[in-house]
């Protein structure tokens, strides 16, 4: 993901001299095109990803302290920042539509470990008039939708699930509550994630086996969850591969309650 060294947006007056970039830019497009030609099928979903979809691109652009100020002291200067970084997920979202996509991954991280990154107040004010507008013309075209945040985000899944998020990722183990996530999501929106990066990363084996068993029956008992690492990492290979085989042994319908 982009680390930027410096700012191009961090005054108002600079949106003037700005040159914003062209989703129908062939050096951005073409190799969208090239990647679906190349895509093998069968039963794998061909998927299309926005990452940093609007929140994290704005703070890349503006900084992220500048951005938390600009929030009050210029509210119109964030929105029109806003904006335009969605009308270019937009063009991006038509050509995925031309080549054929069924899924599209959207994420912005607005969870800490703690609590919310940025308040309800925010999120509803700024982003999700914009989020709306991607959302939208996705469902319009029968696109499942999958949105990445890391940290607590118990506080903004009806948020979530009324925009038309299909699957929540990460939930991460150490920063929700899972069961009150799975309580307000059932039958609404699915999960992906659940499993504690720590716990995969260190084992033992033994730890891992047990872990994917407790979110198994916590979070898929009834359904509507796939069974994976709440942080993709440089797992170890026999723990990643030990979470793999737990979940081909253990995942299978009727699920078992994992032993004490």
């Amino acid at each position: 993901m982009g680390l930027p060294e410096s700012y191009p947006l961090t005054e108002v007056e600079d949106l003037r001299c700005y040159s914003w970039p062209d989703p129908d830019d062939e050096r951005i497009c073409a190799k969208l095109y090239q990647m679906a030609e190349a895509f093998p099928g069968g039963d794998l979903f061909l998927a299309g990803s926005h990452r940093d979809t609007l929140w994290e691109k704005a703070y890349m652009l503006v900084g992220m302290e500048n951005i938390m100020l600009c929030f009050f002291t210029e509210p119109e200067f964030v929105r029109e920042v806003l904006h335009r970084i969605m009308d270019f997920q937009l063009g991006i979202a038509e050509h995925y539509i031309k080549v054929g996509i069924e899924f599209a991954y959207l994420g912005d991280d607005l969870g800490t470990q703690q609590g919310p990154l940025l308040s309800p107040k925010i999120l509803h004010e700024f982003l999700v008039p914009e989020y709306e507008r991607l959302f939208q013309f996705y469902k319009e075209r029968d696109v499942l939708i999958q949105f990445h945040s890391c940290g607590r985000i118990e506080w903004a899944i009806e948020t979530f699930m009324k925009l038309g998020v299909d699957v929540l990722n990460p939930i991460q183990a150490t920063a929700n509550d899972l069961d009150k996530v799975r309580s307000l999501t059932q039958g609404r929106m699915a999960l992906h994630g659940g499993v504690s990066t720590a716990t995969v990363m260190d084992g033992p084996v033994s730890r891992i086996v047990q872990e994917v068993r407790e979110r198994l029956w916590q979070l898929g008992k009834n359904g509507g969850y796939f069974c994976a690492p709440d942080q993709s990492m440089p797992f170890p290979t026999p723990h990643i591969d030990a979470l793999r085989e737990a979940v081909g042994e253990f995942g299978r319908y009727p699920l078992s309650p994992p032993r004490v």
